[in-house]
């Protein structure tokens, strides 16, 4: 697993609880340093640990843990170079979804070794979609359906997201898109301001 994945899950925990309770989670997932470094690589076991360390500390299931992971990717401000890149996927939540087949490629420009989960998006009818997602460590749609939900806050649209099944590798989520200007969403400009 790249580290830029596992240093998410700390950054989270760290973020979120503070540094006692990643010490705690981290002596609990027996790592055997610190803490994880962005560009090193490290194995899937040692990601698995962690998250159900964390778990177990935090009292939560995994899945709701995963999923509050994916909303932080999205709203933390340490993180907002993260919301810039999945905001170029489009001007509106179904611009995004639309892009989701090429997110592994845009963040391939901005990190070249890191490995994504494949994702699908299939296109049901006019305003409902499945997205596929397939990833060698369960649980990874709950990050997604997190970061998606957010995601839908931050352009302003309605819409229900939910765990729709898993089979032969692969988990889904359900997108019923209500209204993709419900709201106003946060600010977001392609385009650099000047200062």
């Amino acid at each position: 697993m790249h580290g830029l994945v596992n240093r998410a899950l700390q950054g989270f925990l760290t973020d979120t609880y503070g540094k006692d309770t990643w010490e705690e989670v981290r002596s609990q997932a027996a790592l055997p340093f610190d803490g994880f470094e962005s560009m090193l690589h490290y194995d899937d076991r040692l990601t698995e640990q962690t998250v159900s360390a964390a778990a177990a500390v935090l009292h939560k299931d995994a899945i709701s843990l995963l999923e509050d992971i994916g909303t932080y990717l999205v709203t933390h401000p340490n993180l907002e170079p993260l919301r810039r890149l999945l905001r170029f996927g489009g001007d509106t939540f179904y611009d995004f979804l639309q892009s989701l087949d090429d997110l592994a490629g845009r963040a391939s420009l901005a990190v070249p070794d890191l490995v994504l989960p494949d994702l699908h998006i299939c296109h049901l009818h006019r305003n409902s979609f499945v997205l596929e997602v397939k990833w060698p460590v369960p649980g990874i749609s709950a990050v997604f359906l997190g970061a998606l939900r957010a995601l839908a806050d931050d352009y302003g649209a309605l819409a229900i997201l939910e765990f729709d099944g898993a089979g032969g590798g692969i988990e889904r989520i359900r997108i019923e898109l209500l209204d993709t200007a419900h709201a106003s969403g946060r600010h977001f400009s392609l385009g650099a301001t000047a200062t």
